[in-house]
């Protein structure tokens, strides 16, 4: 702190009191809040020639409504109807069941079946192909409805709170960027940043690995501690509760007059399922009744609570889920414990809601806060195949997995060793009382979320049910109307897109009020329905969520369509189409008006296909070699060179000092399927980890000598298809040292979360052989990436391996 002596300070003190003050205009502000941001208010002061004979004018601060609430929404991942204590499933979730004693539960509040685009849906209030969203970012195709590009006509509620004054933040998974925007190159406007968000810290993706997370700041990857550091009990989930309590407590001791909007979105329960040892051990036991019987426990308890109708019906079993009395004991040891460690990672995550929301009363805010809690942001995922899944990567690149290997490490489940998925019996259990899963947006399975909202300020009928249909767009003009915002007409000069939700504040006076959303479409993977007045025209699934590829079918003629009438059958479980057909023929034409009206044409039920980074724009396309250096990390895949399906080379210029080095010269994925290259105990190694189901080693016989080399892999792509193998071949300084056969190969994808690293690892190894960050301990001068589209002779690439090797060498 500056200090002035005492006769400085008297001198001031002295001028202060002699100088005039002038005055200050007391005008009140009027905002046009209809165009965002707010214009500078006019100068309302007077100007003088001396300060004496003028009047003091700031202009104003934009402030919010006089009594605005805070916004808190907390949004999990990959969580069905019946999953949550609060809506009568089996996963106690004591912070949910808190907010819906404080407020108000919704019994048909609906999601779009899939994560990106209902989390698009929820911050712009328009439909998720209206917001470009009609996909996950990894499967974006060049279509408006599908772009993955939110529209700038469609702003976001960040957007809206932010230049209406409130101080607004984003914690957890953002899955709304772009698959090749993703990168430090950016753009980063599609980032929460620069759609309204002031501060972020979680990661841009489809899920995280709750141990080793990629985590971003801002738009700055930053690194976790390794588990070699002081917090050797690391995890993301408790972590991001830290951030947003800190958050929270400086808005409030810095600007306590001023509103806060906090959108909360954790990963859990999204694969993969990961909770400390002490939360798992806390369910052991109590899943061993199977899927069946807790489809049934759960419909009893969701009609005790009066959140479910006493006449509904439980659905039957989706086709091709197993029943649980036909598995064998080391099957059902098996899944149970995945449903345990599934149970205790949404039980972890909600725990640590009720710490954000203790933080909160602890200031004194909690009655003015507006809390909205989405458990899901669709149905419950039935990704991990009728066995469950060690990696999910195996799910995406259409592997299978051993079931010897996975009863084998089933104590390794939820700890960092898996990237874990429980059966599709669970999944669907998750859902009850409906039919289906995430995925398939045609059956409640897939759309049906359960919902509270609290805001004891405002919402005194509490403890109830509202049962009027509503949908993920309904949520930010129920925040706009909860903070007496209008919705914008334009923001930063883009005139905006009618926001197609409509408010929910009307259910909190009457949770018996007529329903104000009386039409909803649905759409994802084909998979399709249209809800209008209580009735539900919907298509037949032709391929359960849990199969990647499948036989291509007409998306037109190769579907049948079913309808009910929920207004009395809740779950859908007695199909009319051949009763009414005159209604489905009318809701069938209703939903391709929808269709037309939304862009949701062209349909398509192609899966990992679209996964394919050549569907997109690209910052790899049209390039053929790529330059890194010493320490560039953390390049998502969308922005990497793809070395899938082709031949490609790695070459690293080191310099090897005295008594011999090693450590990572590059990789892309990790523990759960990738590609390295390395220095182990001075050796170059190769490893290519075809998604921890089998790992391929090339590794040279002698060690590096001291000085400059020149590392290579050539790996020759067999071709005949996707996922084929091919020979990789280790040279070093141009001479072959070691080769071997890799006969299959990642096809999909390599990872949804890790990167291409240079010079050290980040997120995960590709092999437990070394552990991370692994930094080479010499020096590296570059390393450069060459992708071949065709299969080269030994003679070709002898001779590409000695020019490379000469070119660096000569340097």
């Amino acid at each position: 702190m500056r200090r002035f002596p005492l006769t400085r300070l008297a001198a001031l003190a002295s001028f202060a009191a002699l100088a005039p003050t002038p005055a200050l205009a007391q005008d009140e502000p009027d905002f046009n809040r209809t165009k965002l941001p707010i214009e500078q208010q006019p100068f309302k002061g007077k100007i003088g020639v001396r300060t004496v004979d003028s009047v003091k004018d700031f202009p104003a601060e934009v402030a919010a409504p006089e009594g605005a609430p805070n916004v808190l929404i907390i949004l999990t991942d990959d969580v069905g109807f019946g999953a949550s204590s609060t809506f009568g499933g089996p996963i106690p979730t004591p912070t949910f069941d808190r907010l819906a004693q404080a407020g108000v539960r919704y019994n048909q509040f609906h999601t779009t079946a899939l994560c990106s685009p209902t989390r698009a849906a929820l911050i712009t209030g328009r439909n998720h192909h209206t917001a470009s969203t009609g996909i996950i970012m990894e499967g974006g195709v060049g279509y408006p409805g599908y772009s993955t590009l939110v529209r700038k006509s469609c702003g976001t509620i960040g957007q809206v709170l932010k230049y209406n004054g409130y101080n607004t933040s984003w914690f957890g998974k953002n899955h709304n960027v772009p698959d090749w925007h993703s990168s430090q190159a950016g753009p980063f406007d599609l980032w929460p940043t620069g759609l309204g968000f002031e501060y972020f810290y979680g990661f841009v993706g489809g899920d995280s690995n709750q141990w080793s997370p990629a985590l971003v700041e801002n738009t700055r990857p930053i690194e976790p501690p390794h588990p070699t550091d002081d917090d050797a009990d690391y995890i993301f989930d408790e972590d991001m509760a830290d951030r947003a309590i800190s958050w929270i407590r400086m808005q409030h001791a810095v600007a306590p007059d001023k509103p806060f909007f906090c959108y909360y979105a954790t990963g859990t329960a999204h694969a993969p399922h990961h909770a400390p040892k002490d939360w798992i051990d806390k369910f052991k036991g109590q899943f061993d009744q199977g899927w069946d019987e807790v489809r049934k426990e759960t419909l009893e308890r969701q009609k005790m609570l009066g959140v479910v109708p006493r006449g509904t019906q439980l659905t039957e079993r989706s086709p091709g889920i197993p029943a649980w009395d036909s598995l064998d004991d080391r099957q059902k040891e098996v899944y149970a414990r995945m449903m345990e460690v599934y149970a205790a990672a949404l039980s972890h995550a909600d725990h640590q809601f009720g710490r954000i929301i203790d933080a909160i009363e602890e200031s004194g805010e909690l009655d003015n806060t507006l809390i909205i809690y989405i458990q899901g942001d669709n149905g419950a995922s039935a990704e991990g195949s009728a066995q469950g899944l060690l990696n999910e990567m195996t799910f995406f690149n259409n592997l299978k997995e051993d079931f010897e290997e996975v009863y084998r490490r089933r104590d390794e489940l939820g700890g960092p060793m898996t990237f874990n998925h429980y059966p599709i019996g669970w999944a669907h259990a998750m859902d009850s009382p409906f039919q289906w899963t995430k995925q398939v947006a045609s059956h409640f399975g897939g759309t049906r979320n359960g919902m509270v909202i609290s805001w004891p300020a405002r919402i005194t009928r509490t403890g109830g049910v509202a049962s009027q249909f509503h949908h993920v767009i309904d949520i930010m003009p129920t925040i706009l109307e909860a903070t007496g915002l209008p919705a914008p007409d334009s923001i930063d000069g883009i005139t905006q897109e009618p926001i197609d939700g409509v408010s929910l504040a009307y259910t909190w006076d009457d949770n018996d009020a007529d329903a104000r959303r009386t039409t909803q479409y649905f759409e994802m993977f084909a998979n399709r329905a249209i809800y209008d007045n209580g009735w539900v025209a919907c298509t037949t699934p032709t391929t359960p969520p849990w199969v990647s590829v499948a036989e291509a079918v007409d998306v037109v003629d190769g579907y049948e369509w079913e309808l009910y009438n929920i207004a009395d059958d809740f779950s859908e479980s007695r199909n009319l189409a051949k009763d009414n057909p005159d209604k489905l023929r009318e809701l069938q034409r209703l939903f391709y008006i929808e269709a037309v009206r939304h862009d949701v044409l062209p349909l398509d039920n192609s899966k990992v296909e679209r996964l394919d980074v050549n569907n997109r724009p690209s910052l790899t396309r049209g390039r053929d070699t790529f330059t890194y250096y010493d320490g560039m990390t953390r390049i998502p895949e969308g922005s990497a060179p793809d070395l899938k399906n082709k031949s490609f080379g790695i070459s690293a210029v080191v310099d090897v000092p005295e008594g011999g080095c090693e450590g990572l010269l590059m990789t892309q994925g990790g523990r759960f399927a990738g590609v390295g290259l390395y220095v182990l105990e001075g050796k170059p190694v190769f490893c290519y980890n075809l998604c921890d189901v089998e790992r391929y080693t090339v590794e040279s016989p002698q060690a590096l000598t001291p000085g400059r080399h020149v590392v290579t892999l050539d790996f020759n792509y067999d071709g005949g298809g996707l996922g084929k193998g091919g020979q990789a071949t280790l040279s070093i300084d141009g001479k072959a040292v070691a080769s071997e056969k890799i006969p299959q190969t990642i096809a999909f994808r390599m990872s949804l979360d890790e990167t291409l690293d240079i010079g050290e690892d980040t997120g995960t190894p590709i092999t437990e052989d070394y552990q991370v960050p692994f930094k080479f301990t010499g020096e590296i001068e570059k390393v450069t990436i060459k992708i071949t589209e065709h299969h080269l002779t030994e003679e070709q690439l002898r001779q590409y391996r000695e020019a490379q090797a000469k070119a660096a060498l000569s340097r």
